[in-house]
This record gives C-alpha cells, structure tokens and sequence, in this order.
C-alpha cells in the first residue's frame, strides 16, 4: 500500500537540499537515509534519501543525483509516496495510519449515525477527519481524544462526543437559539432601550 508521507517545499542553499512538509507521524522512519520513494508526478522520481537534518525546526533532505540548487527546485512541490504494508500498525498507542481510518462509521456516543470518513486531513494544528453525511454534506471533525472517544477497528467505526455546534443537527439548534436572542434584542430595542453605544460581536477580536 502506497501512502503520502511529504511533499517536497522550496530548495535550501546551494548544494542541492530541499525543505520538505511532513505528512508521518514517523518521519525518523519513512524520511531515513536510504529510504527510495515513488513520487507525485511520477516522472520526478523514484527518488532516493541521501541524507537529512533539521534546521530552525524544518526537516531538510538531499536526494542522490540532487547536486545544486537548480536541481533541488525543480522538485517543488513533489509528493513522496512510501510503499508500506497493509498490515503494519503504528508502534505508538492510539496511533494510526490514514489507510486504517478511511470508511469507518462515524457515530456518537448514544449510537447516532454521522456518517463516514473519506479523508483524514493533515493540518500544522492537528489532524481533522472529513466526514460525509447521509445526505452527502460534509462535516469537519478533529483527531483529538476530548471528540474522538473510540477508535473501533474490528467494528469498524469511530466514536464521537461533539461539543455544541461541531455537526449539523446541534449547528441547526445553536442556530436557532442565536435567531430568538435576536428577536429579543430587537423587541427591546423597539421598546426604547438604548441601543447605540459602540460594542462588539460574540466572539469578535479587538
């Protein structure tokens, strides 16, 4: 099984380095000297690791056959591919790979069906998964354990505890109680409270 593990940024100095964006949770593994990836587009590769180091907390590596700068920019935005077996797990606990998560049943805690993961998206925050709906809408839902209670992979599904908001059905209720605030405030206003001194909406940042 083949999975993206980075894509190649801008080329760094003059010897043929390149900075690279890391899509693993095991870089030390899959970005390692001597590691051969396929890339995207294919024509750019396989590419060999020679060597890597970090610097100013980026991840920079050196390709056989890369020399000069020149060279090293001509791979920008490559995507490298690792080929891994479908069967490895992760050595961390309550880790996983994105092969492992895509189409698992997504539901609460109480059993209601949200629907399926179609793609784990790898943010510099954190990682989201993107959900379809029954009824084909898609609903962002982060990788964090306060959300994301179980991860079921026997049962094949994923268990979530979503705050206020996070899918559709308590966005519709927040909704509604946002417009019978509004009515409220316009019904005072109406009456003759003061409704011209300068303020800020909910949530709104100086």
């Amino acid at each position: 099984m083949q999975l993206v593990v980075a894509r190649i940024g801008r080329a760094h100095g003059i010897k043929g380095e390149v900075t690279v964006e890391v899509r693993t949770d095991e870089p030390e593994l899959r970005l390692a000297p001597g590691a051969v990836l396929a890339t995207d587009p294919a024509s750019a590769g396989p590419l060999t690791i020679e060597t890597g180091r970090v610097h100013s907390g980026r991840l920079l590596l050196r390709f056989e056959g890369v020399r000069d700068r020149t060279a090293a920019e001509a791979l920008r935005n490559t995507v490298l591919i690792a080929d891994v077996d479908p069967d490895e797990v992760p050595e961390g606990e309550d880790e996983y790979y994105d092969h492992q998560l895509i189409d698992l049943d997504v539901v609460t805690e109480d059993g209601t069906e949200v629907g399926r993961i179609t793609e784990v998206a790898h943010l510099p925050s954190q990682d989201l998964f993107v959900v379809e709906r029954p009824d084909g809408t898609e609903v962002m839902i982060p990788f964090v354990e306060e959300i994301v209670t179980d991860v079921d992979l026997a049962e094949q599904r994923a268990v979530i505890d979503p705050p206020p908001g996070l899918i559709d059905d308590r966005a519709e209720i927040a909704s509604a109680r946002e417009d019978a605030d509004t009515a409220d405030h316009q019904e005072g206003t109406a009456s003759g409270q003061d409704d011209d001194a300068p303020g800020k909406a909910p949530g709104a940042r100086a």
